[in-house]
């Protein structure tokens, strides 16, 4: 009756499927293990807190886009997205970022660029093995980020972050970049 309430439970919240693991504690009670999922965002879609004064609005490209974009290896200047309407913009926020996606997507931004009069877009080459791709290693230029910031962050803790939650912290905190995002960032991604 138990497991049955509990599947009952977990399926009304969407997370029907996990495995229930039921171990006797004595002759009335049971232990009811049910392992839950790691937090996960959708990274094709997700949007930080510290971008909401444009989201919406889209008044600039959110981190998620700009990442689909490196994937892809377009490089969409803001003019190009500016021009855009709202609802273009609002379905590249939406647009997945499996690989078959991402040929659509780069197809897709030339076709709609093509007549602005900033031109096309351009290619670049594809991101891969990109600091932020890399669970592995913790950028050097980061890790001084975060240190000038006194913000702990070890190997660990960067293997644990989504590629898009790297992809975010190595671009706020790249040379010549506005910094001014990058401790909301820090805060947000890192807790």
């Amino acid at each position: 009756m138990a497991v049955q309430r509990a599947q009952s439970l977990l399926a009304s919240a969407g997370m029907d499927g996990l495995q229930i693991h039921r171990f006797r504690l004595n002759k009335s009670a049971w232990l009811l293990l049910i392992p839950m999922p790691e937090r996960s965002i959708d990274q094709a879609r997700h949007c930080f807190a510290f971008e909401q004064d444009f989201i919406g609005n889209w008044r600039c490209i959110p981190l998620c886009v700009r990442r689909k974009l490196d994937l892809s290896g377009v490089k969409l200047r803001l003019n190009h997205w500016l021009a855009l309407s709202q609802q273009q913009r609002q379905e590249l926020v939406d647009w997945a970022d499996d690989s078959k996606a991402l040929d659509l997507l780069r197809d897709h931004l030339r076709l709609c660029t093509a007549a602005m009069a900033e031109g096309m877009v351009t290619d670049l080459p594809v991101a891969i093995a990109e600091p932020w791709q890399c669970s592995d290693q913790l950028p050097d230029l980061l890790l001084e980020a975060a240190q000038r910031r006194r913000i702990p962050l070890a190997l660990d803790r960067w293997a644990g972050l989504s590629e898009l939650e790297r992809f975010a912290l190595c671009k706020l905190a790249r040379p010549g970049h506005d910094h001014h995002n990058l401790e909301s960032a820090f805060s947000e991604v890192l807790g």
